[in-house]
């Protein structure tokens, strides 16, 4: 699909070529001036009424002002336009009836074409006329605007006011526009307590620790070891989360606990920013400092006199803030600036339209109706399409791109039906149509991939289709040899390597990441919710789903299905039902034992001779969610009302029952599982541990025997005589289990002394 203009179009077709092009009557109202009075008073509120067709839209008025400023831009589709003429219409707003200033008309022949990288349409002054007398020369002010044909691709299309969204409130029509989110810039707030001194608890073996808010994130060190008014702390270190431009202060209260819930502070230390250094390098960490607490009351402390506080705080840029699950991350790079990896490429993605969407509930009450837009992630840049009104087939052909610094990255795009366009609920909530994830990696370079990508929603009551949407991706790369030699370099920055942020630890700055970016968008205008934020980053990972744990089981059993196949053809290779095949291969056996050097040039010449053939299978097209796999169709709906759940569960008491008691099955399977590898890595230390002493003697005689045999023998004669008996016909084998396979089993393990 090529993206063409009438003119001047060559940068817009490289830039815009993943989308169709729709055309649009752009009408840019800048203000007037000189409008004659209209009230006894002397007064005017004067709006404008853009009028084509069957449309109408207009701007707010102005209160008493004769001279007033709008800057507004309204946008008509092309395809809906059926007028040929434009009216521009200059308004009094009364109680009882609007009167008419003045209008200009303007035949659609005469309209000029824009198409970027033109410059902008200038605005003009244009005479207002009284209706449609044009010989009344009455001069009733001018007005000073401009009329083109232009695309999406030009710069007013996200901030114009569509005409399928002329009958909206003024409150929801910004939830309709496009818009370019970029998610705030964080760092981790290191905070090392180390000791205090001189406070004045109220009893002589206090319980010291120390309360640390950030904003709404609050921790707590563990208590002092040391009761007495000079506490120390070891190895006590506490990382929160930070984001520019870091207005809140950091604020740490000296805490004694009296009781189990009852605690009295001792001192209070605010520290702004100004006060907090700033680490970007992998250098030697700062030096502590001692700051003076103050009043807990509120109130300034006199220097010392509540005790004096030593920490090592600081603002760490070396490690990247992680606010997605790392299996779909779209960003490494590290908060600090010069540690950055260079742009290796450049992602472009077309989003063109969707189908048969429909919507899982009503939207606030009025009906199954679709106000669809979609929200795409990558990096630190987030995308807002425009919303279509009413239809379950929009067309959007949107083109945003983004700089690529790491091929092994996720693009999350995600369709949205709007649930403010009634402008009366500000707690509405965006319903979710669908999610897809596209791992750049799967993309081959400069190859222009369109496809129609099924949006799926998991429901209690089972898997709902809820439509397709049609997207267009070129992954273009500027440095081959930068982005290969990027796959053997680590993911994340070194301090990552160097100094690792437990696991636990990493979850709680996870979730207060999400948490910060979710708080930032939704202040934006328009603002990106809070539940469409969550929605993006959030992989579910952490719930509990049956359906869930039975998808990586049987990811697990279709890694080693290669492995059972390869078995089950050396056992018919060894049962000898096919005589041909198994001497051939005792041949083979023979060559390499008899020459071990040809081991591993075999091994990668095999390697390459299957991932030579496999190329001709090759993926076209990239993976999107495989329903078979998920189980999400074959998952019954208590299966999914369980994973759909919240914490704590709201089901009934008779529901939670049955699922604990189901759990209580699947978790007894698991157990039995993981207590026979336990029996058999136990049998195994019981070789030499002498419990069963006969057994280690039989064990320890067997292997002082062995060492002679390889001692004295060949290596290459002991290795094809061993594989020659393996492979023996089966009329030299017995049918009860080997000697080896006997004596493994008489083996102890701890089980013996479990209750």
């Amino acid at each position: 699909m090529g993206y063409r203009l009438a003119r001047n179009s060559d940068k817009i077709k490289s830039t815009y070529d993943l989308v169709e092009q729709m055309e649009f009557l752009f009408v840019r109202i800048v203000r007037a001036r000189n409008l004659p009075a209209m009230d006894i008073v002397g007064s005017l509120d004067p709006y404008v009424v853009v009028k084509l067709g069957n449309f109408t839209n207009k701007t707010n008025h102005r209160e008493r002002n004769r001279d007033p400023e709008w800057e507004n831009v309204f946008a008509f589709s092309k395809g809906h336009i059926q007028a040929q003429r434009l009216e521009v219409v200059v308004k009094d707003k009364n109680f009882i009836k609007d009167d008419i200033v003045g209008d200009v008309a303007i035949e659609l022949p005469e309209v000029p074409l824009r198409a970027p990288p033109d410059g902008p349409v200038a605005p003009q002054w244009y005479r207002l006329r009284k209706g449609n007398n044009r010989d009344d020369d009455a001069y009733r002010g001018e007005i000073m605007m401009a009329v083109w044909m232009g695309t999406q691709a030009d710069e007013v299309y996200p901030d114009a006011l569509h005409s399928d969204a002329h009958l909206l409130p003024l409150a929801s029509i910004p939830h309709t526009r496009s818009k370019v989110y970029f998610s705030p810039r964080m760092s981790y707030l290191r905070i090392n307590v180390i000791s205090a001194r001189d406070l004045k608890p109220s009893r002589p073996d206090p319980a010291i620790y120390i309360k640390v808010q950030l904003g709404a994130q609050l921790r707590w060190t563990l208590v002092s070891s040391d009761r007495s008014p000079n506490p120390t702390w070891k190895n006590e270190e506490l990382i929160l989360v930070a984001c520019e431009p870091f207005d809140d202060p950091l604020v740490l209260m000296v805490q004694d606990r009296l009781l189990p819930n009852k605690d009295e502070t001792l001192g209070k230390l605010e520290i702004r920013k100004g006060a907090i250094r700033t680490r970007a390098d992998h250098h030697k960490p700062f030096a502590p400092q001692w700051f003076n607490l103050d009043n807990p009351n509120g109130s300034s402390g006199n220097g010392s006199g509540y005790g004096k506080l030593q920490l090592r705080v600081y603002y760490d840029n070396n490690y990247h803030v992680i606010d997605e699950s790392p299996h779909f991350c779209s960003d490494f790079q590290p908060s600090a600036k010069p540690l950055r990896k260079p742009n290796i490429g450049l992602l472009e993605l077309g989003i063109l339209n969707a189908r048969d969407l429909a919507p899982l509930r009503s939207n606030n009450g009025g009906g199954k109706r679709v106000d669809a837009y979609c929200v795409a992630k990558y990096g630190p840049k987030w995308v807002r399409t425009r919303t279509i009104l009413g239809t379950a087939e929009p067309r959007w052909n949107e083109q945003y791109s983004w700089d690529v610094h790491d091929p092994c990255t996720v693009l999350t795009v995600a369709v949205f039906n709007n649930g403010h366009v009634d402008g009366n609920n500000d707690a509405a909530k965006d319903d979710p149509l669908g999610k897809i994830r596209i791992r750049l990696s799967t993309l081959e370079i400069d190859r222009v991939y369109t496809h129609f990508y099924p949006l799926l929603v998991v429901h209690p009551s089972g898997l709902k289709k809820t439509g397709e949407l049609h997207l267009g991706l070129r992954f273009t790369c500027t440095s081959w040899l930068n982005m290969l030699f990027l796959y053997v370099k680590p993911l994340y920055s070194k301090m990552h390597y160097m100094q690792p942020i437990p696991f636990n630890q990493m979850q709680y700055l996870r979730y207060q990441a999400k948490q910060t970016v979710a708080a930032k968008l939704a202040r934006a205008e328009p603002p990106l919710g809070r539940d469409v934020v969550a929605y993006i980053l959030d992989d579910a990972s952490n719930t509990f789903s049956l359906r869930k744990g039975k998808t990586n089981w049987h990811r697990i059993r279709m890694l080693f299905s290669d492995v059972q196949a390869y078995l089950k053809w050396f056992d018919a290779v060894r049962s000898w039902t096919r005589p041909a095949v198994t001497t051939l291969v005792l041949l083979l056996f023979c060559v390499v034992a008899w020459t071990p050097s040809l081991i591993l040039p075999s091994v990668f010449l095999h390697l390459f001779i299957v991932g030579a053939w496999n190329s001709r299978r090759r993926p076209r097209h990239p993976p999107h969610v495989d329903t078979n796999l998920s189980f999400a169709e074959s998952a019954v709906p208590d299966e999914l009302d369980e994973e759909l759940d919240s914490y704590p569960s709201t089901r009934t008491n008779e529901m939670v029952m049955s699922r604990y008691d189901r759990l209580r099955v699947v978790a007894s399977r698991v157990q039995s599982v993981v207590a026979d590898l336990a029996n058999h890595a136990e049998r195994i230390q019981a070789l030499l541990s002498w419990r069963d002493p006969r057994a280690t003697a039989i064990f320890v005689v067997f292997a002082i025997i062995m060492a002679a045999v390889f001692y004295f023998l060949p290596f290459q004669l002991v290795v094809m005589l061993l594989g020659l008996y393996f492979m023996r016909h089966p009329k030299f084998r017995s049918k009860t289990p080997s000697t080896a396979y006997n004596f493994f089993r008489r083996l102890p393990s701890n089980a013996d002394t479990f209750l």
